[in-house]
């Protein structure tokens, strides 16, 4: 889907559109699945695992499955009512047949069970089914050993290649040594069908027991459909925040509450460019921008999931507090380049890890404590645990109080002082001084009161430049960062505010396209980096917001559909959008976008009630 005016020039090899993928979720791990039927992206047992099917980032020898109707055409793709469960209709000369994908939740009974299921049904007339597996491991670098077995007159091909075993069972598909695959053709007539199950296991354990999936696909649903029928009813956007909460809990680990960021890794923010970075990981910021957003709408249980991975992640070690960690909490994740594959779009490197773990970003404590507070106003109560935890990064806030940072968008230069994380600090100390006055909890209060002012002095004198009449990105710096809009959410600064609205007004002016699609910064070799990067997302759902709460309602809704307009046809969004080639860019789904559309939302809603 294009926006008006925006232009469909493509100056590259043509990939498979990010907005032509559907997400598939059992909460552990995810898959994209293109419109066409071939899985071109999973990874086993975890997101941040390696992935087996990586055509995605590479081409057909690195691993996908597809399944279609030779000669047929596709003439429908959804999602089944409110859940992570595709179905595709294929259509051709003879017959039409549905496509039913989708990943079992097993929930905490079964736990280690990861598994896809696939099933086709012939609806009428009758129908050719082509099915064509690829299974490789560590992103398609390693081609594992086959063995086909038969058991109650099921086909089970069996991969194993290290620690990694996979199992697909149904109808026998043949090795093709020659094609380097499994594959086979089959004749269905009206009411017949055929399924498979991908299971994945460690190869060094007995075959997993099967689970029963006779009603599989039926608790799924109800898996879904009964996570999000407490969300309230939406005035306007309802279809599309009801799907990005989905999202948001399709990338939320079950077993762990981590939420990563996206199920993927190096989708370029600049097609053919190095801007590639593995989103596979929890950060603090997404994770607690997440949290606000699902307690806001009365998700409070996946909150405290969240709170409780929180508590191991940093336990024992708060004074060194990262701003990124595994599912599980683990700290360390170094970062690789995949030479063999040649990247979405030839955008190399491919990364796995990132590197940016390793940042100091002053912003990431404040964003914690903003969310914990959140969780705190809806009634969950804290222990000495959690309370001991904010306190303690609260320390550690203030052991680096005079440090300099990479900033909320991971800068590869030279270290900052950026208005934004400095104002993150200050809303740190003011959450922990609220805590203690409105609920009675013990704390440093005068210490931080002392801070909390201090900050405020420092970034009015030194955030806001008094002949732009705007703050800043930097203190060193006159140029504008769309993380500015984020002081007012913060409560630092009215969003009416006339030092607000000056800054909105520089905003608009410099980092706004001819689209009205807002870019981060200018990217001007100061991040560190080569090369240009699309506007993001999540950048002109914060503008959404300023307007609809600076009495700007009109403009709000304008540019909201505007963005909506650019989802895929699942309602799912990435991280950016190009404006140039009319299609999303970076990686799918992004997180950071869909809590932007559902903050969005909840402002133009609240504006329109109150004027209603």
């Amino acid at each position: 889907m294009t926006i008006p005016g925006a232009s469909t020039q493509t100056d590259i090899p043509l990939d498979t559109l990010l907005e032509d993928y559907a997400l598939l979720s059992d909460t552990h791990t995810g898959a994209l699945l293109s419109n066409m039927g071939s899985l071109d992206w999973l990874c086993l047992p975890r997101f941040d695992s390696q992935a087996m099917f990586t055509r995605l980032l590479g081409d057909r020898e690195h691993g996908h499955w597809s399944l279609r109707v030779p000669g047929g055409e596709v003439i429908s793709q959804n999602y089944l009512g409110d859940s992570f469960v595709v179905q595709t209709v294929w259509r051709s000369e003879t017959g039409t047949a549905r496509v039913v994908d989708f990943m079992p939740i097993h929930g905490q009974e079964q736990p280690d069970i990861t598994d896809l299921v696939r099933s086709v049904h012939c609806v009428e007339g009758e129908v050719d089914v082509e099915s064509i597996l690829r299974l490789r491991f560590d992103y398609g670098e390693s081609t594992p050993y086959f063995r086909t077995s038969t058991v109650d007159g099921i086909s089970i091909v069996q991969a194993v290649a290290g620690p990694n075993a996979v199992y697909v069972r149904g109808p026998e598909m043949p090795h093709r040594p020659a094609k380097d695959c499994h594959s086979g053709t089959f004749h269905l007539t009206a009411g017949e069908s055929v399924e498979w199950v991908l299971t994945w296991a460690p190869s060094f354990e007995p075959h997993p027991p099967m689970p029963d999936y006779t009603r599989s696909l039926e608790s799924t649903l109800s898996f879904w459909a009964s996570w999000v029928e407490e969300l309230p009813h939406q005035h306007l956007y309802d279809a599309e925040v009801r799907r990005s909460m989905l999202v948001l809990r399709a990338l939320t680990d079950l077993q762990t509450g981590g939420i990563v960021a996206a199920p993927t890794t190096s989708l370029p923010e600049e097609f053919g460019g190095i801007r590639n970075w593995d989103y596979r990981y929890v950060w603090l910021r997404d994770s607690a921008l997440t949290i606000e957003a699902l307690v806001e709408y009365g998700f409070s249980h996946a909150a405290l999931q969240w709170r409780t991975w929180l508590l191991r992640a940093i336990a024992g070690d708060p004074e060194n507090l990262r701003i990124m960690y595994g599912l599980g909490g683990e700290r360390h994740l170094p970062e690789r380049e995949l030479q063999h594959l040649r990247g979405y779009e030839n955008s190399v490197p491919v990364r796995v890890g990132n590197g940016a773990a390793e940042q100091y970003q002053a912003d990431v404590v404040g964003e914690v404590m903003v969310a914990l507070e959140t969780i705190r106003r809806a009634g969950c109560l804290e222990d000495e645990f959690s309370w001991g935890m904010q306190k303690a990064i609260l320390d550690f806030q203030e052991a680096n109080f005079d440090r300099k940072d990479q900033g909320i968008w991971e800068m590869r230069s030279e270290p900052q002082y950026f208005t934004h994380g400095r104002a993150m600090m200050w809303a740190g100390f003011d959450r922990g001084i609220k805590a203690i006055e409105e609920f009675n909890l013990d704390g440093p209060i005068e210490r931080w009161r002392e801070l909390r002012a201090k900050l405020r002095e420092e970034i009015m004198a030194n955030g806001f430049n008094e002949e732009i009449q705007s703050f800043t990105q930097c203190y060193d710096n006159t140029q504008v960062d769309a993380s500015l809009l984020q002081l007012a959410q913060i409560g630092f600064i009215g969003f009416d505010d006339p030092k607000m609205l000056s800054t909105v007004a520089r905003i608009e002016q410099e980092l706004l396209d001819a689209h009205g699609f807002l870019h981060r910064y200018h990217t001007d070799g100061s991040d560190g980096l080569a090369g240009d990067e699309y506007p993001f997302l999540i950048c002109s759902f914060w503008l959404v917001e300023q307007y609809a709460r600076s009495n700007r309602l009109d403009e709000a809704k304008e540019k909201m559909d505007r963005i909506l307009a650019v989802q895929s046809p699942l309602g799912l969004l990435a991280e950016e959008y190009s404006t140039h080639h009319g299609r999303l860019a970076g990686n799918y789904p992004q997180a950071f976008s869909h809590i932007g559309l559902i903050s969005a939302a909840r402002a133009i809603n609240f504006e329109e009630a109150r004027n209603r």
